[in-house]
Order: C-alpha cells, then sequence, then structure tokens
C-alpha cells in the first residue's frame, strides 16, 4: 500500500514537471505568487469604493431657508440636510423634518451645480418629502427591486453631517422591522449601526453594491434624548419608493382607513379564546364612526381574510387597508363566537395627521 502511494506521488511529481516546462507562462505565475508585487497586494484590499461612487453623486445637500421675521424680504438658511435623487425628471426624496418650515429649499449637487427645489408633497407620519429640481444629465442613484434588507448586510450612510460636506460612514444592519422608534411613525424601520448624525436626515443607505437600502432618518439619541451609540434608523427604500409614488400622482398620501384596532393571534392569544384560529387579528376596539363599524365589525371579532387574502398579523392588515383607495369596497372574513362571517366593509380615507 505504501509502495502504491509512493508511485503516486512520484508519477504526479513527473507530470507537473513536465506542464511547466512545456508552458512558460506558469512559470510566471508561480514566480508571482512566491515573490508577490506590492501593487498587486494593494488591489487585493477590501474596499468599498466602487459602491459609494456608483451611488454618492445622487445624494445631494438640502437647505432649508424662511424668511426674517423682521424684514420679510431676508432670507437666512436655518436647517440642513440631505437628501437622494432617484429619477431622471429630478424627484428627489428627503425626510420631511429637514424641510419642514422652510420657505425655500436649495439643493446643492456632489458635482457643483446649486438649485431650487419644488416642493411636491410631503407625508409627516412617514417623516418623508419629495422634492423636484431641473437639471441635465442628473445623477440617478442606482436602486434593486429584488434586494430585500437582511440582518448582517454590509451598508453605508452617505449625507452631509454638520454641514461638513458629503460623508460616508460604514456599517451593518443590526435590526429589520423597528417599529414604534418615535412618536407618531408607525412604519417598520431599518436600524443600523452607521452613524447617522445631524445633516445626515434625508440621505441614503446603501449596500455594497451601491444600491439605495433606505432613507437615514434618525438616531436612537435624537428620538430618545438618550447618548448612546451605534443605533441608528433608515425609513426601507421600498416604503419610500410607495410614499414617492403616491405624492406624486396626487400631491399628498391618500390612505384608505376602517377604523379598528387589533393585536395579533398568537399562541397565548389563540388559548385564551379556546384555540379558535392561530392567525389573524383580535379585534380590541372599532371607532363608532368608521366603516367597520357601520358595516358590523364588532369587539373581540377575529379578522382572518381581507379580499380572500389570509391576514397574518396587525402590520398586515394596516399594509393592506391603507394602500387601498376610498370608496373601494373590500370583504372582510372574520371568527365570531366560532363561525366564520363575510361582512362588506367600504373603506373610508384615514385623515390622521
Amino acid at each position: 500500500m505504501l509502495k502504491f502511494w509512493i508511485r503516486s506521488v512520484i508519477i504526479g511529481l513527473i507530470a507537473a514537471a513536465i506542464i511547466i516546462v512545456a508552458i512558460p507562462s506558469l512559470r510566471e505565475h508561480i514566480v508571482k505568487l512566491e515573490h508577490p508585487d506590492p501593487e498587486n497586494i494593494a488591489s487585493m484590499e477590501l474596499s468599498f469604493n466602487p459602491a459609494v461612487r456608483r451611488a454618492a453623486p445622487a445624494v445631494v445637500n438640502i437647505y432649508s431657508r424662511q424668511y426674517d421675521r423682521n424684514n420679510r424680504k431676508k432670507l437666512s438658511t436655518q436647517g440642513l440636510g440631505s437628501g437622494v435623487i432617484v429619477s431622471k425628471k429630478g424627484y428627489i426624496i428627503t425626510n420631511y423634518h429637514v424641510i419642514a418650515k422652510a420657505d425655500q429649499i436649495i439643493v446643492a449637487l456632489q458635482d457643483g451645480r446649486v438649485a431650487a427645489a419644488q416642493l411636491v408633497g410631503k407625508d409627516k407620519r412617514t417623516d418623508l418629502a419629495v422634492l423636484r429640481i431641473e437639471g441635465d444629465h442628473l445623477p440617478i442613484i442606482p436602486v434593486n427591486p429584488h434586494y430585500h434588507p437582511k440582518v448582517g448586510d454590509v451598508v453605508m450612510a452617505i449625507g452631509n453631517p454638520y454641514n461638513l460636506g458629503q460623508t460616508t460612514t460604514f456599517g451593518i444592519i443590526s435590526a429589520t422591522g423597528r417599529s414604534s422608534i418615535s412618536a407618531g411613525r408607525r412604519q417598520a424601520f431599518i436600524q443600523t449601526d452607521a452613524a447617522i448624525n445631524a445633516g445626515n436626515s434625508g440621505g441614503a443607505l446603501v449596500n455594497s453594491r451601491g444600491e439605495l437600502v433606505g432613507i437615514n432618518t434618525a438616531s436612537f439619541q435624537q428620538a430618545t434624548d438618550i447618548e448612546t451609540y451605534g443605533i441608528s434608523f433608515a425609513i426601507p427604500f421600498s416604503l419610500a419608493n410607495t410614499i414617492m409614488q403616491k405624492i406624486i400622482a396626487d400631491g399628498r398620501v391618500i390612505r384608505g382607513y376602517i377604523g379598528v384596532d387589533g393585536e395579533d393571534m398568537n399562541a397565548v392569544t389563540s388559548r385564551l379564546r379556546n384555540g379558535q384560529q392561530a392567525g389573524g387579528i383580535l379585534v380590541v376596539g372599532v371607532d363608532p364612526n368608521g366603516p367597520a363599524k357601520k358595516a358590523g365589525l364588532q369587539k373581540r371579532d377575529i379578522i382572518t381574510q381581507i379580499n380572500g387574502q389570509t391576514i397574518t398579523g396587525r402590520q398586515e392588515v394596516m399594509d393592506t387597508v391603507t394602500n387601498l383607495r376610498p370608496g373601494t369596497s373590500v370583504k372582510v372574513t372574520i371568527l365570531r363566537n366560532g363561525k366564520e362571517i363575510t361582512l362588506p366593509v367600504t373603506i373610508a380615507e384615514d385623515n390622521y395627521d
């Protein structure tokens, strides 16, 4: 057995020697490996520069200007933030709080161009606003509709912190689906440890390919007044894009409303309900003037389906209903005392601000 292995090794070495002699170019590669070129080593270093170069030109500085109270002809810069150019037509997504008190909005591009921006619309609930500028050959940030943020993904926050100029910070996605970060906001945030400071608001959170992941919006410290590090938040691009499309279409965000408050059905809730249903939501409140009440929904009903679509939780109900146009009639399937009932509900407009 030992002789067999020795013979195999010898034959392999002879074959390798013959190949190296027959193909001189292989000898060059071997020499390079034994004596590596410092320039080649440098090129092997990990760098996200290509991703930043793809995304950064589309991230703009935004300056909010207001008229002087004592002199209506005098404008002064009162706030700063960032924004992201997402369309060749010049549409820019930013945070609502960046432009909330602005009488004039100035946008500065990274190529040196400066333009006055038109406010297309705003949505206080999601802290998003859409601006528009005129210009030729505007840089557009790359987007990937097939990308879904995952915990551990490498991300970079690009913006203009403290008006220092465009800055890129690095981190990972720490969590997804974070909600109730601050009062009045219902969307599920992306949490990251990439630093987001004053002036970064409205800027881009991008992945390692330079594709837009979210709109930077807040740090935990800003939201809670607790001094923390490595906890920042961004609005997912999927939500920001939906809000933008609604604003472009209607000038504002029109949301559907049925007037119920509910809690997710889980194993514990199901046992308390005698194991009636493990999915859906348990209705814990009904607006006495809302569409659900008019349709006959009651407290302790369990909503299982909307228009035949199975409901898995409260967030899904919220997303489904808010995306429906007011006046639309939907079939809401519920469980009541163990019996399945389907009720027609006419969607109203959610006027909450």
